[in-house]
């Protein structure tokens, strides 16, 4: 079945529809029957509307991408500027300026609308008129409740949003859940297969915002040798089937790998489709909207690209407070499952996650706006409840036990005038020997297993102080708490990792400045006690009230608290070495930044879902610490057990004094003294520290 195929029951439902959209829009445009300032409001998103609806049409023209780069280009920062940092202080997409222009009430309903319809512009490349039309006759009603002699109630105002999403929910999830088991729906594989590489007007096929990142990434893998393309596709690839290989999963029962990518990455995207297909898998792009619905500004797509306006997209990530109930959460749980239940069998083929990432961008400090949407404490719970529900249902239909994925990075050109010397250098570090590292790690695993806790302290400015608590094994010749980590599902290697009794597990975490999850951190801390954060502060707003609603909302996830997940040592000195050498410490991505030193995860273990599927080491010893105090309630309730999140923060070895293991009779023996590494066997790591 052919993409337009796929879309062609879509847009019959709309075939009559569409039409009397677009004249409606067209009329908005000009019409004065809706008071001011609100009619400048209707006129301009209108116009915005109608202009997608008209370019989905041109696109599949076969004239229109005959177009120069140049003109491709225009277009593709017409459809952006408004929000681009620049322009962004008077767009209709600040929060601040339309709540000035509006009112506080409208205007933050209003924008939020504004902020959904901008998020279709891929979906009109996409020749997705569907979304198109039902957002438009969207802003239709609510235009009509404004051209009645008094302002609409803006309880009417939001009820009619309301139901929006309470009736397209379904449309939404059933999408959402197609595009995981459904290579039809192969817009971006077409784009990898079927563009001439060579000519950089295929980057703006997409629809996404286009930058000299993806433009210079695209025309350097242009230049490189082929035998290094496949490399990289070789490594991409060959992880993700030692990911099967190694926890006993049987991949030839999944027929779908999850291609996640960064524009700009086609060449070795298409090398990778290949090596897939050898293994029986078809690829399959399991995109999350960027509508309010779907969570804006927390999910991801499944090609990502640079944001034109970060700032944007932090004012915009709460959106859904102003519907959200728990009825909607209900309901759309209850389409998620009907959406998987009328696909299980291609559910069960799902593998699972290819993802590419990117780092390099300059570290994103958010600005508090005061008008931007935030969930309230009931919308939080709510919030937590429908992450840990979703992931459930998902469970029930895509296994965790039977599904793996491997996950890379990769710089990008923002990251300064060294990019082709720091690429280079990252292929390295993804490339190393890990029979090496499998050796060494052993090694130190050998020693771990002795302890009854760790200690791990640092030094300088860094005054963490944590007691872990370590598993206890039963049978030491066949068990082992530590996972012995090397480059299969996370690439690069170099991580020693166990999931800690809670029970004992106290003290303080320090970092004096971490990138987590697209944001700096500024003297992060948390506190712990049995295994639970009981405080947690940083330095990046001036009040701390500021600050505590940041890391509730970014770090913790709503929670009001959360478990020590992970503990796990880093190995990857190369790559410390690398950060260290063209000063990009703070641009290293979670991936790579865990492996350059110890680093504690807060929420759900490693192995969360998966807790009752047995792991092994090369050494043949069953990997025993799969499970903590709270996820060991999932026998009891799974609401009770997950928190849906996993964030590691790595102290890096300058920061570090000492990882000291402390045996049942108290004896001691160091894993790391000083920042450097300890164990007879290991030195070679300390080479690159030198």
């Amino acid at each position: 079945m052919a993409y337009q195929d796929f879309w062609r029951p879509y847009r019959e439902e709309t075939k009559e529809r569409f039409p009397l959209v677009l004249e409606r829009l067209e009329q908005m445009e000009t019409e004065e029957t809706t008071p001011c300032p609100y009619r400048t409001y209707f006129q301009h998103t209108a116009a915005f509307l109608r202009k997608l609806c008209i370019l989905e049409e041109k696109i599949y023209q076969e004239d229109f991408w005959n177009k120069s780069l140049e003109e491709l280009e225009r277009l593709n920062q017409d459809l952006y500027w408004e929000i681009l940092p620049k322009h962004y202080v008077e767009s209709y997409g600040n929060p601040a300026y339309i709540t000035e222009k509006l009112g506080e009430s409208y205007g933050r309903l209003l924008g939020m609308l504004y902020a959904d319809i901008r998020s279709l512009i891929p979906y009109a490349f996409e020749g997705r008129n569907y979304e198109l039309t039902i957002f438009g006759e969207l802003l239709i009603e609510i235009y009509n409740c404004f051209e009645q002699e008094e302002l609409p109630e803006i309880e009417e105002v939001r009820q009619i949003i309301y139901w929006f999403f309470h009736d397209y929910g379904e449309i939404f999830a059933e999408l959402g859940v197609l595009s995981q088991t459904s290579p039809e729906m192969d817009f971006y594989v077409r784009i990898i297969l079927d563009s001439d590489l060579s000519d950089l007007r295929y980057l703006y096929r997409y629809g996404f915002y286009i930058t000299e990142n993806e433009r210079k990434i695209a025309e350097f893998l242009n230049q490189m040798p082929e035998k290094d393309i496949q490399a990289m596709a070789d490594t991409y690839t060959e992880g993700y089937r030692i990911g099967f290989e190694v926890t006993g999963k049987d991949l030839s029962k999944k027929k779908y790998v999850d291609l996640r990518y960064p524009v700009g990455f086609e060449r070795m995207m298409r090398a990778a489709i290949k090596n897939f297909q050898k293994m029986g898998l078809e690829p399959v792009a399991a995109r999350n909207g960027e509508i309010s619905f779907s969570g804006r500004g927390t999910g991801s797509r499944s090609v990502e690209c640079t944001s034109p306006n970060r700032q944007y997209e932090y004012d915009h990530k709460s959106d859904r407070a102003a519907y959200l109930d728990k009825a909607l959460v209900e309901r759309r749980l209850e389409v998620l499952r009907t959406a998987y239940e009328n696909r299980k069998e291609r559910a069960s083929w799902y593998a699972g996650p290819a993802v590419v990432e990117t780092f390099g961008q300059e570290g994103f400090e958010p600005e508090n706006c005061p008008f931007a949407y935030q969930f309230n404490e009931k919308q939080q719970k709510l919030n937590v409840y429908m992450a840990n529900q979703s992931i459930q249902v998902t469970n029930t239909y895509i296994k965790g036990e039977e599904r793996s994925f491997t996950i890379i990075a990769y710089p990008i050109p923002e990251i300064g005038r060294q990019f082709e010397e720091i690429f280079a250098k990252t292929v390295e570090v993804n490339t190393l020997d890990y029979k090496q590292y499998q050796r060494m790690q052993q090694k130190m695993i050998d020693v771990l297993d002795q302890g009854e806790f760790v200690h791990v302290t640092g030094k300088g400015n860094n005054t963490t102080d944590l007691k872990i608590v370590l598993y206890p094994l039963n049978d030491p010749e066949k068990e082992t708490i530590f996972e012995n980590c090397v480059a299969d599902v996370n690439i690069p290697v170099g991580e020693v990792f166990t999931s800690p009794v809670l029970k004992g597990t106290s003290g303080h975490l320090h970092v004096t400045e971490v990138y987590l999850n697209g944001f700096k951190y500024l003297d992060l801390e948390l506190d712990f006690r049995d295994g639970m954060i009981t405080r947690y502060s940083c330095k990046n707003f001036h009040t701390e009230e500021e600050n505590q609603v940041f890391l509730k909302e970014n770090l913790l996830k709503h929670h009001d608290t959360l478990p020590m997940g992970e503990f796990a040592i880093g190995t990857n000195t190369t790559a410390y070495r690398m950060a260290l050498d063209y000063g990009i410490q703070d641009k290293l991505p979670i991936l790579i930044a865990e492996k350059t030193g110890p680093h504690f995860a807060v929420g759900d273990t490693c192995y969360s879902w998966a807790e009752d599927t047995p792991v092994y080491n090369p050494d043949g010893k069953e990997i025993v610490a799969r499970e903590n105090e709270i996820s060991r309630l999932r026998k009891e309730d799974s609401q009770k057990a997950y928190f849906s999140c996993h964030t590691d923060i790595t102290i890096p070895y300058d920061e570090l004094d000492v990882i000291t293991v402390v045996r049942k009779d108290g004896s001691c023996v160091d894993v790391i003294r000083d920042g450097k590494f300890a164990v007879p066997g290991t030195e070679p790591l300390n080479q690159p520290l030198a």
